[in-house]
């Protein structure tokens, strides 16, 4: 127990005693019988409601579990909020509404970016925390891009993220105060992004066998 005040101490002023980052933790303080479901909540939530803070989440997470499982749990429920925002849109996507949404020219113009370049710009935009991933999720639904594609540069893209968020903490400056960290993050989106790649070549040339098989 006096870890573990100890660590919400040694966030808070790395939060600079921001109310609602507290409020996050005693919430999930008191939520700990459900074990980690209000850790996994909490970040699906935000990919519906992306007003809801997402960081504050992480952080409160790595507080109350610990890095290893707050990591985990808030990459499982941001990732699984991620990818039903995509599914859920793309189901949707013939709707009149969406239809209008699509014909405005700043969102085709970014809809056919995606559907061009894949993996790649999907995986940069999900590695940064202050990204419009909401946005991304909703473009990405709409457009042509794979599915396969977009679970990829979710799954990785979210992993970079979340690890970010979760190991440089609340404040950017931090980047400037520990040059290591800073390293340890570029090294972690240069692997992924390779493993990304990689993976995105193994499945496309997968489907072109497929498709000259079928031929």
């Amino acid at each position: 127990m006096d870890s573990v005040t100890g660590k919400i101490d040694q966030w808070r002023r790395m939060a600079e005693n921001d109310q609602l980052f507290e409020y996050v933790i005693k919430q999930l303080e008191e939520l700990e019988r459900f074990g980690p479901l209000p850790g996994i909540i909490l970040p699906l939530l935000e990919a519906f409601l992306p007003v809801l803070p997402l960081v504050a989440f992480v952080l409160a997470n790595s507080v109350v579990y610990g890095l290893l499982k707050g990591f985990l749990y808030s990459w499982i429920g941001s990732v699984i909020g991620a990818i039903g925002v995509f599914f859920i849109i793309r189901r949707l996507g013939n709707k009149r509404f969406f239809q209008a949404i699509t014909r405005q020219k700043q969102v085709k113009r970014v809809m056919v970016w995606v559907e061009e370049h894949g993996f790649g710009p999907l995986f940069l935009l999900m590695c940064f925390p202050f990204s419009p991933s909401s946005i991304i999720n909703v473009v990405s639904g709409l457009s042509k891009v794979s599915q396969q594609q977009f679970i990829l540069a979710v799954l990785l893209g979210k992993s970079v993220m979340i690890f970010t968020i979760a190991y440089v903490g609340s404040s950017i400056a931090s980047f400037a105060q520990s040059p290591i960290k800073s390293v340890v993050v570029g090294i972690c989106i240069l692997l992924f992004w390779g493993l990304g790649k990689y993976l995105e070549n193994r499945i496309q040339k997968k489907a072109e066998r497929k498709a000259y098989q079928g031929d």
